[in-house]
């Protein structure tokens, strides 16, 4: 009788754990990202741990927005979001609005290793506009003699930024039509308008409230037939359709058509058929024949 055999290893490794993972440790040279074990092992929700490690792992100059993470992981805006707050509220990302040397206003992304920690070199500085040059004052110089005065060059004339246009506001937005916007998240829960987007959407919707459409119908126009991912935001489908959607005709504007009055069904008074016919007496059978008994 053969012996069994069995593939197992006769004993173990020394000092190896008995129970749980075994790391198999491979030194990389290229291609690898350093991360803290405090945001490794951050308890809580593992799409705000991936979506630091992907931002870790990016170089600098890329974009790091809603959109651009969105097409990276098969998570939605809501998560996405929720983890960046997240990373935010913990120290790990800072959002800084900061002027450019043109004079833009733009907000730049700044990912920490260590929360509310900053690089060897020191915390990055902001970018400023230059100084502008000072023009020479030839006006107190005095000419050589024979020589012909130049005149002298107009100052440059410094270019003051414009401010910022004030962000929309709900304050003079129709009630009703807020009220519609903001229960569609309800329906769909992509859905989700900031407030600024919901008052740049409420006049068209406040126009569809005036030309007698119910609330009920425009909700059902504006998330029927969504496709099942966004690859945008809401806002700009909402604002598609509410303006291309053909004006749906509201319920009790349509007048009803007018049937034609029936006439009634009576019995001959001659062979007792029925027929239709406004005033009772004889069908038109009856009648040919009279007429031809009348004339013989």
């Amino acid at each position: 009788m053969a012996d069994l055999q069995s593939n197992a290893r006769l004993r173990a490794d020394a000092g190896a754990p008995t129970s749980g993972v075994i790391h198999v440790r491979t030194r990389l040279t290229a291609d690898f990202t350093v991360i803290s074990n405090a945001l490794a092992q951050r308890r809580g929700s593992a799409v705000t741990v991936g979506v630091a490690a992907y931002i870790s792992s990016l170089p600098d100059g890329s974009s790091v927005t809603i959109t651009a993470l969105c097409d990276h992981f098969d998570e939605g805006e809501i998560l996405i979001s929720r983890a960046l707050r997240e990373l935010e509220a913990a120290g790990y990302l800072e959002r800084r609005r900061e002027r450019t040397p043109t004079g833009q206003v733009r907000t730049r992304t700044y990912f920490y290793d260590v929360p509310g920690g900053c690089s060897d070199d020191g915390p990055p500085e902001p970018l400023r506009p230059p100084r502008p040059r000072k023009q020479p004052d030839t006006a107190q110089a005095a000419p050589a003699a024979g020589a012909v005065r130049a005149a002298a060059p107009a100052p440059a004339r410094e270019k003051t930024p414009q401010p910022a246009p004030s962000p929309a506001s709900l304050d003079g937005a129709d009630p009703q039509a807020v009220a519609v916007l903001t229960g569609l998240r309800r329906i769909d829960p992509r859905l989700v308008l900031s407030a600024q987007e919901a008052a740049r959407l409420a006049p068209a919707v406040t126009e569809w409230l005036t030309a007698g459409v119910r609330a009920p119908e425009i909700t059902e126009l504006l998330t029927a037939g969504l496709p099942g991912r966004l690859k945008t935001r809401p806002a700009r489908i909402l604002a598609f359709r509410l303006r291309e959607a053909p004006l749906p005709v509201p319920a009790g504007s349509v007048e009803p058509t007018t049937r034609p009055a029936v006439v009634p069904l009576r019995n001959c008074d001659g062979c007792d058929r029925g027929f239709r016919t406004t005033q009772p007496g004889r069908c038109r059978d009856c009648r040919s024949r009279d007429r031809l008994l009348a004339a013989g």
